[in-house]
């Protein structure tokens, strides 16, 4: 998704690489992401004034002010008030002389072209903003990617949050050792200090910060767990958070030792691997203490389908027919998992090309990927005869790989012909469908509803009036309700998806 980037300098902004410095890690950049609220407003003003331990092997200590560079995402969901945490930052940026890039994206817009999740939408492109600033910068200062970090508020209020959140989706010690101090180059100083202090850190400076009201909408899980479930916690156990750092960081230790020994299990049991592909030796799996061999599963799946979004019973799936010895499963993204002659073989479906936007001359047939096609014809009504009955009676009968429509509701002339727009799925986009009398229907929510893998929806075809027009069809699921057929149709327009 496309983003608008700014970055404002201040006097300080330019990277010099001071005289006789030798060790790359103390020259590389730190990028600091600054929302505007309290937690990270203070992470801002601690890294400019106070010693942090950033994990690059000096321990709790300042950071030079040339490394600092402070990146905003601002995700348009909330109009004027993201306008003005934008100023905020960067204003507070400029005070401490410390170099802003903001950056733009429309986030919903995102979500819908996905799974529909705007916090997960936003999480993703947060961090994805984040990695490219830091390795613009990098570049810049010819420093190593590695080298650089990048720096999150998250609190330890955040990760008893989390490990709250994770235990009521259903999680493993992954998931429940909650948000880790240190992930690659991301790394996150202030786990160890609660929300309250670092509130008080900014009241003793006279700083004052920005609020989301959406962090106080208890439709989010993560409000839920803060407003609802924290405050009747805390009233058994006011030390809670405390408590649960100690356990997360004992989960976070132990599930890091579990990986190390799972990812030298998968390199033994690995017998052949290509781009999407996997082949392990199912025997030697199946004789694998069960938590060793969950988690090879799971890597094994990740490093086929790195998008795949695992859950315990994909893993207990792919489990069940290792120990059967046969058999086959899909499990996230489409990631075919197959027990054959003792070898355990998981492929990645891949996506079908998108179909190219195109005209669909009527009548008249429109070539599409996979060796697809779509045909268009026109049949009159004959007097007498019921039209609509004859649009459902033919839809039962092709099972939806075909349609009835009134065709001068599509706009096409029954003398003339005429011709339709046909394109990919677009973020954002709703249609009428067929049955719900007039209620609009985000057309991502509509190939979610079908179950059409994330991987494939671009390759569903869309038929339209035109180029910016209404929807019509969407092969092979629903037409829309504003072409369907009535008593007053006198001209029936016929569209087929047929395998050529």
């Amino acid at each position: 998704m496309p983003s608008v980037s700014r970055r404002y300098a201040t006097p300080r902004s330019r990277f010099d690489r001071p005289s006789g410095q030798a060790d790359e890690g103390l020259l590389a950049p730190v990028v600091l992401m600054v929302s505007g609220g309290a937690d990270s407003t203070a992470l801002l003003v601690l890294a400019a004034t106070s010693a942090l331990d950033i994990d690059d092997g000096r321990g709790t200590a300042r950071i030079a002010r040339e490394r600092l560079h402070v990146l905003h995402v601002n995700h348009q969901l909330r109009g004027i008030d993201a306008e003005e945490d934008e100023e905020f930052v960067r204003d507070l940026s400029s005070r401490y002389g410390i170099p802003c890039t903001i950056r733009r994206v429309d986030v919903s817009a995102l979500a819908a072209g996905t799974d529909g999740n705007v916090e997960n939408a936003g999480r993703t492109v947060r961090y994805a903003e984040a990695a490219r600033l830091a390795n613009e910068l990098s570049r810049e200062l010819g420093t190593p990617r590695s080298a650089a970090r990048i720096v999150t508020a998250h609190t330890a209020d955040d990760r008893a949050e989390t490990f709250f959140m994770n235990a009521i989706r259903g999680a493993g010690a992954s998931g429940l050792s909650s948000i880790p101090r240190r992930r690659n180059r991301i790394v996150r100083p202030l786990l160890d200090r609660t929300h309250e202090e670092l509130c008080e850190v900014l009241r003793m400076r006279g700083i004052v910060w920005r609020e989301d009201d959406t962090n106080a909408d208890t439709r989010y899980l993560r409000a839920y767990v803060r407003h609802e479930l924290m405050p009747v916690i805390e009233r058994r156990n006011p030390r809670v958070t405390a408590s649960l750092a100690s356990t997360c960081d004992i989960l976070s230790d132990e599930d890091a030792y579990l990986t190390s020994v799972a990812s030298r299990a998968l390199r033994d049991l690995t017998r052949g691997e290509k781009d999407g592909l996997v082949v392990l030796d199912a025997g030697r799996l199946a004789a694998l203490e069960v938590a060793i061999a969950r988690r090879v599963v799971r890597q094994a799946l990740l490093s086929v389908c790195p998008d795949a979004r695992l859950e315990a019973r994909h893993v207990a799936a792919t489990l069940s027919i290792v120990a059967a010895g046969e058999g086959s499963v899909t499990v996230s993204l489409g990631v075919d998992v197959r027990v054959q002659h003792g070898l355990l073989v998981m492929r990645a479906r891949r996506a079908a090309p998108a179909p190219s936007a195109a005209w669909l001359e009527v009548p008249g047939r429109l070539a599409l990927s996979g060796s697809r096609e779509l045909v268009a014809r026109l049949l009159p009504v004959e007097p007498g005869s019921d039209p609509v009955g004859r649009a459902r009676a033919h839809a039962r009968e092709w099972d939806g790989e075909s349609v009835l429509l009134d065709a001068q509701a599509a706009g096409v002339d029954p003398a003339r012909g005429g011709r339709l727009w046909v394109d990919a799925p677009h973020p954002g986009e709703v249609l009428c469908p067929l049955g719900m009398h007039g209620q609009s229907k985000k057309l991502s929510d509509l190939l979610g509803e079908a179950r059409v893998p994330l991987a494939e929806r671009a390759a569903t075809p869309v038929v339209h009036v035109s180029p910016t027009g209404s929807v019509v069809w969407v092969a092979p699921l629903r037409a829309d309700e504003r072409v369907r057929c009535t008593s007053a149709t006198r001209w029936l327009l016929e569209l087929t998806l047929v395998q050529r």
